[in-house]
């Protein structure tokens, strides 16, 4: 018998018994006064239990918010982040139906999050300087307001996840809002505040109903000790990094445009990069922004530790950054995880899903990905959320398992399944660069080495974005490769990557790519991006010096991808020094030579070699005759 079954059963006695209780005073009334028999009372209406259809979980409990039962909770972590000499506390809140209070058991689903309490005033880092030599002060600005949070902290999943029978819990993250600690972007002791409220909803630590810590509070008569966890962002990032803790009870995550590595949120291959839209940021600008609990002193000294260590002078990864990747021991993620990301998400970069999700392929861990066609956000159909957290949480067998792994909703909007992503169909297609005619105009991209073209060359300037770069036709900030016009369609799935052979006059530069389509009237899309520390072209752990003038191999990859180059459309790539949006912005002037000859991109095109000379005539352009592999 299962446990719902066995709650069905004592539920069901219990209104038994009631009923037999009154029968028994009904027959008591009829005996001493005959005259006065009672009417007779209607039979007590069965306990509403959870219902399930087609694998579904249904709205059965009343949606009347007013009859909601309503906690407010501290649970008491296993760390002491704020060095107090006690454990830190997690705020909590608890939403759940009234037959909850009547013995039934139901599962969790459960949004951590820094931003319910709002966030301070804080300044982003100056990217205005030379590469190894950043800014050492920032401006400061005022306290935040006192947090009001309490006693609600979000009204966030109730809705839909209420009435379906689950119990949904709120939890602010440390050191925001009314839980103690202190937030460090993704360091250990957030995970562990996280890991500590599923341990509560097993019974396996302690909570208050005050930050008193007097009177202790139990889930024990109303949670089955099954948790799935959901959010967006930082919201997302939490249980990725709770999951890689562990923790039993954790039975099922879904990641929103979440972090899986901080180090690929604000570095790349070495390089000091931004998220989109957030130039300057970095973990410690992250750390004050969400640092709302107060008094503030508790904390900063820990957040000026972040900002020490950081290290936004040689961007490599350290053991610093280390403690920051769920991904390190990812045999510990036992979470059914379903992984959502825009395909469009700049902010944080597709790297951290496609990495995320090929670890839980190579662990085993039940997975799924969604992939949609918007930037930062987007949440997995309704139906697909219900049969995550129906299967994973409540135990039914709907078989969501055996479906397809993988969900995209396409350029025209249409979400469509495949068996798996990457697509299994994707294969590495390989072109080289083949110089301009004429200097910094568009060159070409060719099925095979053009072993006379000559080198070319990019001045830096960090002042021209790459849409202007991209649009002009000639530059010498920038080179510009395509291909012939498109005769089919041609689908990218997966990770594209680029090999530049490049010499730098100088000892440190910038390298960034831009993976281009461009239309049939020759405006540039951009599709990918991929950036690089010349200095870190053996390892984004390791600083090694370059000597000026002398040529290199410099191999990194584009941000992961699924996208349909339309037929009449051309595939581009353009190869620069500094990022305007997203790296450090040097003084102009560096320059870089590119030998195109040794220099290639690597595509995952559905269908490989055969379908990229399928869709482009190279032998008829003059761009080489392609051989049988690449």
């Amino acid at each position: 018998m299962t446990d719902l079954e066995e709650q069905r059963t004592r539920r069901r006695r219990r209104g038994l018994a009631a009923l037999l209780t009154t029968s028994v005073v009904a027959c008591g009334m009829l005996a001493t006064t005959p005259a006065m028999a009672a009417p007779a009372e209607a039979p007590a209406p069965a306990p509403i239990e959870p219902t399930f259809q087609d694998g579904l979980s249904q709205a059965v409990f009343t949606t009347n918010k007013a009859q909601w039962v309503r906690q407010e909770a501290w649970v008491e972590s296993s760390v002491d982040s704020d060095g107090d000499g006690k454990n830190d506390l997690v705020h909590i809140d608890v939403t759940r139906v009234p037959e909850t209070n009547d013995g039934l058991k139901v599962p969790v689903i459960m949004e951590m999050s820094p931003y319910y309490a709002g966030g301070s005033s804080v300044g982003n880092w100056s990217v205005d300087h030379e590469i190894g030599a950043p800014p050492t002060t920032k401006p400061g600005f005022p306290a935040p307001k006192a947090p009001a949070t309490s006693p609600k902290i979000s009204s966030s999943w109730e809705s839909a996840w209420v009435p379906r029978g689950f119990a949904v819990v709120h939890a602010e993250s440390l050191g925001s809002g009314f839980s103690e600690g202190c937030p460090t972007s993704g360091g250990p002791n957030e995970s562990a505040g996280g890991r500590a409220v599923v341990d509560w909803l097993n019974g396996r630590v302690k909570a208050y109903s005050s930050p008193a810590r007097t009177t202790e509070v139990s889930a024990s008569s109303w949670a089955t000790g099954s948790v799935g966890m959901i959010g967006t962002s930082y919201n997302g990032t939490l249980p990725i990094g709770v999951a890689s803790t562990g923790v039993k009870g954790l039975d099922a995550i879904v990641p929103v445009s979440a972090i899986s590595d901080w180090y690929n949120y604000y570095r790349a291959n070495g390089a000091v990069r931004a998220p989109g839209g957030y130039q300057g940021e970095d973990l410690d600008v992250l750390a004050d922004y969400v640092h709302t609990r107060l008094p503030q002193s508790q904390c900063q000294p820990f957040i000026d530790e972040l900002r020490a260590k950081e290290d936004r002078a040689s961007g490599d990864r350290t053991a610093f950054w280390a403690e920051r990747d769920y991904l390190a021991h990812p045999e510990k993620i036992k979470a059914a995880t379903l992984v959502a990301h825009g395909l469009n998400d700049w902010n944080v970069m597709t790297k951290n899903a496609s990495d995320l999700y090929e670890a839980l392929k190579k662990t085993g861990t039940p997975h799924q990905i969604y992939l949609h066609q918007g930037g930062h956000g987007g949440n997995p159909t309704d139906t697909m959320l219900n049969r995550w957290f129906t299967r994973y949480l409540y135990k039914v067998q709907n078989g969501v398992e055996k479906l397809p792994k993988a969900y995209v909703v396409r350029e025209d909007k249409v979400l469509t399944e495949y068996s798996d992503w990457p697509d299994t169909n994707a294969r590495p297609a390989t072109v080289w660069l083949g110089a301009a005619s004429e200097a910094n105009t568009v060159g070409t991209l060719r099925f095979t080495k053009d072993a006379q073209a000559p080198t070319e060359t990019i001045v830096d300037d960090a002042s021209k974005k790459v849409s202007a770069l991209a649009a002009a036709t000639q530059s010498p900030n920038r080179l510009e490769y395509r291909t012939p016009v498109l005769n089919d369609d041609m689908r990218l799935s997966g990770t594209p990557t680029v090999s530049l052979n490049v010499s730098v006059d100088r000892p440190k530069a910038n390298l960034s790519a831009v993976l281009l389509q461009y239309s049939d009237t020759g405006a540039a899309k951009v599709i990918s991006r991929g950036w690089m520390d010349v200095e870190n072209r053996n390892s984004d752990a390791v600083t090694d010096s370059i000597e000026p003038g002398q040529f290199y191999q410099f191999s990194f990859a584009f941000e992961p991808k699924d996208y349909i180059f339309a037929k009449g459309t051309s595939i581009g790539v353009m190869v620069i020094s500094s990022d305007n949006e997203y790296t450090v912005r040097p003084a102009a002037g560096t320059t870089l030579t590119v030998n195109p000859t040794k220099s290639k991109v690597s595509l995952p095109i559905v269908g490989g070699n055969a379908k990229l000379v399928q869709s482009i005539d190279f032998h008829g352009a003059g761009l080489g005759a392609p051989g049988p592999r690449n």
